[in-house]
């Protein structure tokens, strides 16, 4: 499932502390956030790994002397996990550092190094990154701590309520996604995560983050079951449509965009069924971003609560 994991009210508010104390200690700045002025503050190193180059990634796993037992008495346990779980990003507690893979798009930097900034002043975090059995031994932790990180680091991204104050006066489409784009310098897939998360809190708002939805358009390694990069649920959504599969809603985006490689792909009033069987319309558009050289391009969705579907009897 590519769903987003919403994390429980508590949860947010702890971290979003954690954040605020960044943000705070940065003298709350104006956008985009510098990521140096945050490893700064927080004492953070960075450097760079290549997963597939198989000489450098020893060379780098050689240099962390990490004083976690497990690793210690297993140097390359490191690599192995690199390799294994295809790791694009980890933070390493005991030197804190964090690493990032050199063949990750440098427009994915970005979001990759918050999240694992997140990683790094959350208490919970480094008892999993030092080998905590009694929480690493299950799936759900993993999908709950890493929901945690990617919450944190839409929140300090996008400057918490800094963002918050500005997209809630604004439409809720794909235009307003764009400008909240350059004013905040993060990618359009990060903000659309952000903006749905946000304007959605009590009016139901769906983002979609696939291939190209048209049939001659899907790359050849295409999934049906699973066709979603990234499903985002609002909290409100959630409360109602949860029930909605990725292939339904990925199957009534494919019915309205056109082929072309690039922008706008279509807009449509699509007829969506809640958790009780009721139809309700919503608004839905997509915009394709096509990416430079060998990375694949990606079709973003914005789906936005209209009204309940009034059904036409003939008498």
């Amino acid at each position: 499932m590519s769903k987003n994991h919403l994390l429980r009210p508590k949860t947010q508010q702890d971290i979003d502390a954690r954040v605020e104390r960044i943000l705070k200690g940065l003298g709350n700045p104006e956008p985009p956030l510098r990521l140096e002025d945050v490893r700064e503050l927080l004492k953070l190193d960075r450097q760079f790994y290549k997963a597939d180059d198989p000489g450098l990634l020893r060379e780098t796993v050689s240099r962390i002397r990490v004083a976690t037992i497990q690793v210690f008495q297993r140097p390359m346990l490191l690599l192995e996990a690199i390799k294994k779980m295809s790791l694009q990003a980890l933070y390493i507690p005991d030197r804190r550092r964090i690493l990032l893979d050199e063949n990750l798009p440098l427009l994915k930097h970005r979001w990759s190094e918050a999240h694992e900034v997140i990683h790094s002043v959350v208490p919970w975090h480094e008892e999993l990154m030092h080998g905590d059995n009694n929480h690493t031994l299950t799936t759900a932790c993993h999908v709950e701590v890493e929901a945690e990180a990617n919450y944190g680091a839409g929140r300090l991204l996008f400057l918490r309520d800094r963002f918050t104050g500005e997209a809630m006066d604004l439409p809720i489409s794909i235009a307003s996604v764009q400008s909240l784009k350059k004013d905040f310098g993060n990618t359009l897939s990060s903000t659309l995560w952000r903006f749905v998360e946000t304007t959605g809190i009590t009016r139901p708002v769906v983002g979609m983050i696939t291939c190209h939805p048209h049939v001659s358009r899907r790359p050849v390694d295409f999934n049906p079951l699973a066709p979603a990069r990234h499903c985002i649920q609002s909290h409100a959504f959630a409360a109602r449509f949860c029930r909605l599969s990725e292939q339904e809603l990925f199957a009534a985006i494919a019915s309205y965009c056109a082929p072309k490689m690039g922008g706008p792909l279509g807009q449509s009033l699509l007829i969506l069924k809640d958790d009780n069987g009721d139809e309700h319309e919503f608004a839905f558009e997509t915009f394709f971003i096509r990416y430079k050289g060998s990375i694949p391009g990606e079709a973003l969705t914005l789906g936005v609560y209209m009204r309940p579907h009034a059904r036409i009897i003939a008498a």
